[in-house]
Order: structure tokens, then sequence, then C-alpha cells
């Protein structure tokens, strides 16, 4: 047994090591830690996938898919566009959307929520002429603070509920996580509304696409006249000449215009092109093409894009497939008749080529493409406009529709009469019968990294279990010879969490903090239930740096925040929810064990 401890411990601390560092993505390290605990024996291997049929991931799959149902629907779009109203007074400004991400994320992914307001916050940010860091860093911990409040909000909730009926109690019912999570949001709100936002360092950056891409700068005019070479020949020929970083963003031929020409257009003498590249590269161009300035500056706003085609803003998600990939191998020209026209990364633009340039999460995009199939080529791609598209009303048979759906899933679920796994899974498929969700959404709206996430770790969190690794931990906590009584050490269990939680997903915080939780108060000789619910607050704390939730993530690039920034409203914030969580944990979930 001691030899299995040994074993369960080097492969979690190996995996913390690897959360933390970050080169590979937590799903690939979640699988890792899951294969070492099965070849050692310590999991036997027709157990080894276990997790993936475990109630929390079902359900963590099925709130994804109807999250998307209700958006789909335009019940959330029609809330948000009355933040049009609240005017430019910066306080309002921020309440009102830190309170609305806050709401919404109780009841849907913190990840949705918080990507449906981003471009309304960019937008406001820039008709009042303010940096957008003060508005993005607040919605992103309201995310976080919306889904401690009930069970479906965050997966570490439903982590936790799973917990608790191992004990032999009933699991976490949806709103048992409300008086914590309610008083501690509450809190939260408070403080970033009117006092946080203060402490977020003021990143002015550029306020506006313009600035921040200067695309005059880059856009140029050039004729081809009779005696070029490259007559007869294809664009991408011109693109492909050796020192010459392009971007053919437009052809004019006579009164013919097009944006995003595509690749195998044959160039013709008279042909007027609109290029992006710096002063070197069209130098290069013109002497190598042998072709002409254009005698004037052209307007980009006017040749980039037109009603069949649009320049969008865009921001890599966390996990995107195309990170790590350039424009040149992804070929977005020829796949979805997309240019990028420049790459932004911590509030400043790249001036590196375009075509090298390896994408990471954060990073803003400028692209230009068809109008009509670019939004859809953004979600394939795993990026996030930053604009405001026509919001969708919907119609109201289909928002009653969704509503209807989404509250009898609550209801069933409550109530007691089935299980919340089976209650959304079955919302999930009620949507998508009803016509609120296409066939092929239902899987695009599933974070599959998170369902994998969870299936691998779920068995490893339960091998530190089994093996008594979570005891034995539970033991050094509570013999540590510091004089600290139960209340103390829930004290003590909330901060290690929040601390973890900070630097590891926080899922993978969940699963590993919640046995030796369940642990330390066997020991204590006391209610399991204030232990797991500091747990829950915790997993759901991260706010002092980009890297413990994927909220965190979407906002450093789109607000130019630096790794160091999120400390300075995030460790205020988690002071404040440690002094508002305790408590009401204690008020609500008394450490004596309840009578059966």
């Amino acid at each position: 047994m001691i030899g299995d401890q040994a074993i369960v411990f080097s492969v979690l601390l190996g995996a913390l090591a690897l959360f933390m560092l970050g080169k590979w993505r937590y799903d690939i390290v979640a699988l890792l830690a899951l294969l070492a605990v099965t070849v050692t024996g310590i999991i036997p291997a027709d157990h080894a996938f276990s997790g993936f049929g475990h109630p929390a991931v079902i359900t963590v799959a099925a709130v994804l898919v109807v999250s998307r149902g209700l958006m789909n629907s335009g019940v959330v779009d029609s809330i948000a566009r009355l933040l049009a109203k609240v005017g430019d007074n910066h306080t309002v400004q921020i309440a009102s959307l830190t309170l609305l991400v806050t709401i919404f994320s109780a009841f849907m992914n913190n990840i949705g929520a918080l990507a449906l307001l981003l471009p309304v916050a960019v937008k406001m940010a820039r008709k009042s002429n303010r940096p957008p860091s003060y508005l993005l860093m607040p919605i992103a911990f309201g995310s976080l603070l919306g889904g401690m409040t009930t069970l479906i909000g965050t997966p570490p909730n439903i982590i936790i509920s799973t917990f608790r009926a191992k004990t032999g109690m009933t699991p976490f019912q949806m709103f048992d996580f409300s008086p914590v999570g309610v008083a501690v949001a509450v809190g939260g709100l408070l403080f970033v509304s009117l006092i946080g936002w203060r402490l977020i360092p003021q990143r002015t950056g550029q306020s506006s696409r313009e600035d921040l891409f200067q695309i005059k700068d880059y856009v140029a005019e050039v004729r081809v006249p009779e005696n070029s070479k490259f007559i007869g020949k294809p664009l991408y020929e011109l693109e492909d000449i050796k020192d010459a970083e392009i971007t053919i963003v437009g052809l004019i031929r006579g009164d013919w215009r097009v944006a995003v020409p595509a690749n195998f257009e044959i160039l013709r003498a008279g042909d007027v092109l609109i290029v992006e590249a710096d002063s070197d590269s069209l130098k290069t161009l013109l002497d190598t093409a042998q072709l002409e300035l254009g005698k004037e500056k052209p307007e980009p706003n006017e040749l980039l894009g037109s009603e069949e085609v649009s320049v969008v803003e865009a921001v890599v998600k966390p996990d995107s497939p195309i990170e790590g990939n350039t424009p040149w191998t992804l070929n977005l020209r020829w796949r979805y008749g997309i240019n990028v026209l420049g790459v932004a990364r911590l509030g400043e633009r790249l001036k590196e080529s375009l075509k090298n340039i390896h994408f990471k999460a954060g990073d803003v995009l400028l692209l230009q493409g068809p109008t009509d199939s670019l939004y859809q080529a953004l979600s394939t791609l795993g990026c996030l406009p930053l604009a405001e598209r026509g919001l969708r009303l919907g119609q109201p048979r289909r928002v009653v529709l969704a509503v209807g759906i989404f509250v009898a899933a609550l209801f069933a679920t409550t109530l007691g009469f089935v299980p919340v796994q089976v209650s959304f899974a079955a919302a999930a498929v009620a949507m998508t019968l009803a016509g609120l969700i296409a066939m092929r959404e239902i899987y695009d709206s599933i974070d599959w990294p998170i369902i994998v996430l969870l299936g691998a770790m779920i068995p490893v969190g339960l091998a530190l279990e089994s093996t008594g690794g979570a005891e034995l931990i539970a033991n050094a906590l509570v013999h540590s010879g510091v004089p600290v009584n139960a209340t103390g050490m829930v004290v003590v269990l909330l901060i290690v969490t929040m601390f973890l939680s900070d630097l590891v997903n926080n899922a993978a915080a969940a699963i590993i903090m919640a046995p030796i939780a369940v642990g330390m108060a066997t020991e204590l000789g006391a209610s399991t239930d204030p232990f797991l619910m500091a747990v829950a607050v915790g997993a759901s704390c991260a706010f002092l740096t980009p890297i413990g939730h994927q909220s965190n993530a979407m906002v450093m690039a789109p607000g130019g925040y630096r790794f160091g920034d999120y400390w300075r409203m995030g460790l205020p914030l988690e002071v404040i929810i440690i002094i508002v969580a305790m408590p009401v944990i204690l008020w609500a979930w008394p450490l004596e064990i309840p009578h059966r």
C-alpha cells in the first residue's frame, strides 16, 4: 500500500508540474496521469476509462449543449442588448456588465457567458474612449463568481456534489451552493464594481481596431503594367516571391472590384492590386514583379471590406485548434477564403512575418473574409469575434420553448425527480428535437478538452483515495503541529484550494482536493459538508493568474494585460471571498455531523 501511495503521489506531483508549465494541454496531461496509474496497476485496466461515464462528465457535456440552445434561441442576446442603455458612467458600465455575466454564468457555461459579453464590453470601451482593460478583467472575474452559485454553474460544483454522494449522503442539489455562492458573488461584485477596477493597471494600448493594427500604414495600391513578367500568372505566385511578405487583399479590374480574390485568379495588364506589406516587402514586390506603385494612398476601410466581405477582429480561444500553427500551415486563404491582415499579442501588433507567426491563445487576429461564411469559419477555428454581430433576438416561440425546456430541467433536478445528469441530458435532446440546436452544433458546443480532463482525472482522484493517499495528506495537515481547530482547517483547505486553482485547471483542483477534504473531516470527526463547500469555493477562485481559468486567458490579449496584472485585483478579491465565505459556510453547513 505504501508503494501504491508513493506512485500516486509521484503521478500527481508530475501532473501538477506539467499543468503549471503549460507546455502540454491539460487534457493530454490528464491522460498521461491516467495511463501512469493504470500501467502501474493502481487502477485495473478494465476500469481505466470508467471516468468518462461518470455523472459529472455527462452533466458538464449536457450543460454545454443546453447553453448553446439558450444562446441560439436569442433569449440571452435579448437580455444583453439592454446594456446599450447603461450610458457612459464607468462604474455603472462595470457593474452592469459584471452583474449580467455573473447571472448568465450561474445557469450556463461561464466561458460561453463571457464570450457573449466580451464583444459588448470592447464596443462599450471604444465608444467611451476608455481602455478595454478596465472592463474585461471584471467580466472575466464575474464569470467565475457566477459559477459558484448553482450546481451547474461550474464543473467543480458538479464534482463536489458527486463526492458528497460517496460519503453516504445525497449529492448536493441544484441550489445547495446558492447560500454561499450568492453571498460570495455579491461581495465580489461590490468590490469589483466599486474598488477593484481601480487597481487594474491602465493598459492604454490602442482603443480601436485602426489604432491597434494601423492598417493604413501597411496597405498599398500597385498596378500591373504592360511589361510585367507576371501577366498571365496566378496571384499566389506574387505571394510566393522570396523576401516579399505580402497579402493580396483586393483586386480592381476596370469597374470590377473584389476583396479576397481567389489564389488562382490570373493577372492581366492594367489590374490594380491592393496589397498589405511593409516598406521592404513592397519594394521587393515592385522590383521583382515589375509592378508600379499607385499614385494615391488607398483608403483601407473602403478596399478591405464590402457588403460581401468583412474585416473583423477575433481572439484565439484557449484550446483552439489553430494554437501552435501558422497562417501558412493552416492555409486559411485556400480553405476558408480568409486573409490574416495582422496579429496582436498583449496589446501590440507583431512585426514579424505573418506567414511564420505561431498562433497562441489570446492572440487578437485581424481577419478579412466572406461575410456569409466568416463567422462560421471563426467558430471552426476556435476564435471569438471581438465585434458585435446582429443580435439573435429570436422568435417569441423559440425563446419560450428554450426557457421552458431549461426551467423544466431545473425543476426536475431541484425537486429530486431525476438526477441532474439525466434531466440536463434530456433537456439537450429536447432542444435538439425542437430545432433549437442544429445537429452539427451538438458536438461543436462541447468543450472536449474539459471532458477528457474530467474523464481521465476522476479515476486518478479515486486512486488517491483508494490507496489511502488522501487520508495520509489529511492526517499530515490535521496533525501538522499548528494549533488550529476544525474551523481553522476549513480556512486552510479553502486557501490551499484557491492557490492550487490559480496554477491548474479548476476541475483538476477540485478532483485532487475533494478526497483530501473528506479525509480531513473524518480525521477531525466533523461533517464533510463545510470542507467540501470550501473546496467548491476555492476551486472557482482562480483570480491571481491568467492560466488558472480559460476566462482569464480569453481577456488577456484584448485587454493588453500582463501576467502580473491579475493579482492586483485578484488578491484582495480572494481575501474578501475568504472573509465572506467562511461564516456563511459554517452557518449553512455546520461542522457537527448531521443526524441521519
